[in-house]
Formats: C-alpha cells, sequence, structure tokens
C-alpha cells in the first residue's frame, strides 16, 4: 500500500469472537492474524477491501468500558442487507435503517459496544 491511510483499531473482548463476527457480518476478508492456534490477539480484516484492525484488549473495549469513543460509518451498495447481516451475527439495532439527508442509513451496535452506521448517499 502507497501514502497515507486512516483504519480504525478497535478493542475487543475476545479476539476470536471479534474476527468471526466481523466475519459473518459484514463479510470482512481476513488479511493478518497474530495468535496462537484459534487464539486472535490482533487481527487486520477487510470490508471490500476497507481495511481495520481488532485487537483482544479486555481493559478497553467498550463493552467492558460501558461506551464506545468512535463510531464508525460502513457505506455499502446495500445497506438493508448488511444491517440484516450484522444483527444476524449478533449485532444490536439502534436505528432501523431509513432516509434522511441524502442518505439510506441505519445503526447498530456490535457484540462489543462499537457502533456502526451502514449506510449509502442517495
Amino acid at each position: 500500500m502507497k501514502g497515507t491511510n486512516i483504519a480504525p483499531w478497535l478493542s475487543v473482548s475476545d479476539g476470536a469472537k471479534g474476527a468471526d463476527f466481523y466475519k459473518r457480518g459484514f463479510g470482512a476478508k481476513e488479511v493478518y492474524r497474530l495468535g496462537e492456534g484459534e487464539s486472535v490477539i490482533i487481527c487486520q480484516l477487510a470490508i471490500d477491501g476497507a481495511l481495520f484492525w481488532i485487537q483482544e484488549d479486555p481493559s478497553s473495549s467498550p463493552e467492558v468500558l460501558g461506551k464506545g469513543s468512535v463510531r464508525m460509518i460502513l457505506t455499502v451498495d446495500n445497506p438493508d442487507e448488511m444491517l440484516a447481516n450484522a444483527v444476524a451475527a449478533g449485532a444490536n439495532v439502534i436505528a432501523p435503517i431509513y432516509e434522511e439527508h441524502g442518505w439510506r442509513i441505519g445503526r447498530i451496535e456490535d457484540p462489543f459496544g462499537h457502533q456502526w452506521e451502514i449506510g449509502k448517499q442517495i
């Protein structure tokens, strides 16, 4: 990869469960994994080429702290399908898909306390 890039680094309480959720819920592909056996200490994932990281770090996971500090926006061609997949994988709906301000968008909270806006501009 060339140039500058910003990629979220998310703390999760269980790295293996985190990797599994993002793969099932968002169709993420694993790019890099640091761990032993089935464990995941650090994992780089990609959703249609958009890179992000997770790290097993229970002491700073939003589900442990009781709050999140960052909200992601995941822009996809079919937000309805992506939101439904995330819910089927264990996310909670905060706002169902709606249209407003030129967007078709909804919001979920993943099992680790991170909030994701899932939408597309219309």
